[in-house]
């Protein structure tokens, strides 16, 4: 429905057309029609243009608006596109040089590896085979090697054939020996009493600890000896002597004194001694098998006061991981000083050895006299290879007993005496089961005379570390085998500490000691 106004009046028409009620004048109207019209008209355009141009400018606003908007979700974007680009060039950046220090770790941590498998692997070369250039000794002054191969190769008396070889305690690797060989001894088709048979065995490095070389004509030409003639034995898989290498264990069996007896020549002996050859002889031949006096050309001293001889047992090389002081004496130093005493001093290898210690002319008269703490030969072939044959014998471990070699239970009641009432643990410290730190007493503190203490630097003995004890008991216990049972040593601290230890915890004590 439309509504027309019927008024000439242009207040009236202006006022209606203002309110938006009116659609147009009547056209009846007095001067109405086209005046009245357009200005109705314009009010209605007024109204009508007037909200659009409200709603064009609140769409521009809010355009606006949403443009700012818009911008600021930009800007927001790109700001955190422009934080993750950063992030992500810090975070290579830092993968980078993460990885780069990576590879220089893996790249050092790879240099450990392959030195240690690398000394591992020299160590053991140096260990078995290795005579440090003692050959100067053993051949050129002893000439033992004329007494190994007899007058039929060129050398003195009858020479020494395997069957003696073994009777003096020298082992044969029977990973060495060719299988065909192998079969030949099976079927008794080896003569074991001929010599010519024992430079065969020396050719193969088969003799534990005995190295050869040869002329032309397969006499021997010359011989040393290395450290496992007396710290490596066999597990006697194909017969008593002749087995699976044992290094690191102490050759029960050597016969050491019996085997420098052979030689042709002892004037080494004689003159650094200053007696004949017979004493020397009759002190060789008090040592026995597995027993060795290493000070005997320190001090002299060849027997203890009671008369009986000052030899000790070859210690085992294995378990010395951890461990400070190596030997039975205190004082004398770890593994690698030992090494290096043996290597110049007893095997008489051709090295660099320094110990002012022993230019003592009161306590070590002898090593005084021939300048042994300040050796040095023309050609060091000893001290390059002291740091990877100390790295390969701290990675000997101490064997496991075999299973049955002891009663498990009673072994368990015996851990608690050790660690309590017979306070073994005190010394024996688990799982070294010697002190860490400077590991010796005196001898008035283990209840036995100081003869052997006093031929050591520090006059004391060291605690011996337990573990493997099994694989060392044949020649007694103590550091001259002087107790021939563990029983026996038991005895020995339960009276000496008044320990008060029943007949049944001895016995579990001594059953967890070869558990160990």
């Amino acid at each position: 429905m439309k509504f027309f106004l019927d008024t000439a009046s242009l207040d009236e028409i202006r006022e209606a057309a203002a309110l938006g009620v009116v659609d147009g004048v009547s056209e009846s109207t007095p001067n109405g029609c086209s005046l009245g019209k357009e200005l109705v008209m314009s009010e209605r355009n007024k109204q009508e243009i007037g909200p659009v141009e409200d709603e064009t400018q609140k769409g521009k606003d809010t355009r606006a608006q949403k443009g700012k908007v818009v911008m600021l979700v930009k800007v927001l974007v790109l700001a955190a596109c422009l934080t993750l680009t950063l992030g992500y060039l810090a975070d290579s950046s830092r993968g980078q040089l993460s990885d780069d220090q990576s590879q220089k770790r893996k790249g050092f941590d790879l240099q450990i590896s392959e030195n240690a498998q690398r000394m591992m692997d020299q160590g053991k070369q140096i260990f078995r085979y290795d005579t440090f250039g003692d050959e100067v000794f053993w051949t050129d002054k002893l000439k033992l090697h004329q007494a190994i191969q007899g007058s039929k190769f060129g050398g003195v008396g009858p020479g020494v054939s395997p069957k003696t070889a073994l009777a003096v305690g020298l082992k044969v690797d029977l990973d060495a020996l060719p299988q065909p060989l192998i079969n030949q001894i099976k079927q008794g088709k080896v003569n074991l009493d001929d010599p010519a048979n024992t430079l065969a065995l020396i050719k193969l490095d088969s003799v534990l600890g005995v190295k050869g070389t040869f002329n032309p004509d397969g006499s021997l030409k010359a011989m040393g000896l290395t450290c496992a003639v007396c710290h490596s034995t066999v597990d006697d898989a194909f017969a008593p002597g002749i087995g699976h290498r044992l290094d690191g264990w102490s050759n029960q069996d050597l016969n050491v004194g019996a085997i420098v007896s052979l030689a042709p020549d002892l004037s080494a002996f004689t003159n650094l001694l200053g007696v004949d050859e017979a004493t020397v002889k009759s002190v060789l031949a008090s040592w026995g098998p597995g027993k060795f006096d290493a000070e005997l050309n320190l001090d002299g001293k060849a027997f203890r006061p009671d008369g009986k001889p000052a030899a000790v047992l070859i210690p085992p090389a294995f378990g010395q991981a951890g461990v400070n002081l190596h030997t039975w004496g205190g004082g004398w130093g770890g593994v690698t000083y030992w090494n290096a005493f043996v290597a110049n001093l007893e095997l008489q290898g051709q090295g660099t050895f320094y110990d002012p210690r022993l230019n003592d002319p009161v306590k070590y008269p002898v090593a005084a006299r021939a300048g042994f703490g300040n050796k040095r030969s023309d050609v060091d072939m000893v001290t390059a290879k002291l740091a990877a044959l100390q790295f390969y014998q701290l990675a000997i471990p101490a064997p496991t007993p075999p299973e049955g070699s002891f009663d498990r239970a009673a072994a368990a009641r015996g851990e608690t005496i050790f660690k309590g009432k017979a306070t073994c643990a005190q010394c024996h410290v688990p799982p070294l089961f010697t002190e860490p730190g400077w590991n010796t007493h005196k001898a008035s503190e283990i209840g036995i005379d100081d003869f052997h203490a006093s031929r050591s630097p520090d006059n004391s003995y060291r605690t011996t570390p337990l573990r493997g004890l099994f694989s060392h008991m044949k020649r007694g216990f103590y550091h001259d085998g002087r107790f021939a049972t563990l029983l026996d040593v038991v005895n020995h601290y339960n009276g000496f500490k008044n320990l008060s230890l029943t007949e049944q915890e001895k016995k579990d004590l001594v059953e967890y000691l070869k558990s160990l």
